[in-house]
């Protein structure tokens, strides 16, 4: 326990060291160092490779202070070969199960990039792809830090601050619609998969 909640107290804290040792049994001490220098991506990176081969290895990430929301992000996925979504967040370096606004923000600002590329490129027939197809292959990670942040819920898994959502959202729209331009042939194919909803 003590050593899956140091990953991921380091996991979103790029450069961050944390040791622990076992000193069970006397005179055998085991140490491990949790430390990740590219931060949220490593955390990606480790939670599709539990999936099996990636869709495309190289991770998409970013990191912007937004003064709207009185803090900063750092977000990164990718998608897999495989149907299931994997969603980490956190808040303050705290994990958020439940998600909140800042996932919120993630899935819309995913939909709006991958909609706008779609519709641009005539991949798009007729309605727009549905946010279940959206999160299809997707692993990603969703960490914020907040000034003042709001926890909702009776086990405080939930943000709650209303701004964060569409800062996170554009900020989304506009690195992954960046990546789009930038890589045309692997976009094509992402967004196709998820319009035409075929997963391997």
């Amino acid at each position: 326990m003590l050593a899956e909640r140091f990953r991921q107290v380091a996991f979103p804290n790029r450069g961050l060291g944390i040791s622990l040792t076992d000193e069970r049994p006397a005179g055998n001490a085991r140490a491990v160092l949790f430390r990740f220098p590219d931060g949220v991506q490593d955390f990606v990176a480790a939670l599709d490779a539990e999936t099996g081969a990636a869709l495309h290895p190289d991770v998409i990430g970013f990191e912007r202070e937004d003064p709207r929301m009185a803090g900063t992000m750092v977000v990164a996925f990718l998608w897999s070969g495989s149907r299931e979504e994997r969603m980490r967040s956190f808040a303050n370096s705290r994990a958020t199960p439940q998600g909140g606004t800042h996932v919120d923000g993630f899935r819309d600002g995913v939909a709006a990039a991958v909609t706008a590329y779609a519709r641009e490129r005539g991949l798009l027939a007729a309605a727009d792809p549905g946010a279940d197809r959206i999160g299809e292959g997707l692993t990603a990670v969703v960490s914020v830090k907040l000034d003042r942040p709001e926890f909702l819920g009776a086990t405080q898994g939930l943000l709650g601050n209303t701004d964060v959502r569409g800062c996170v959202g554009q900020a989304v729209r506009e690195h992954l619609g960046n990546w789009f331009e930038e890589q045309p042939e692997r976009a094509t194919e992402v967004v196709d998969r998820i319009v035409r909803g075929i997963w391997a």
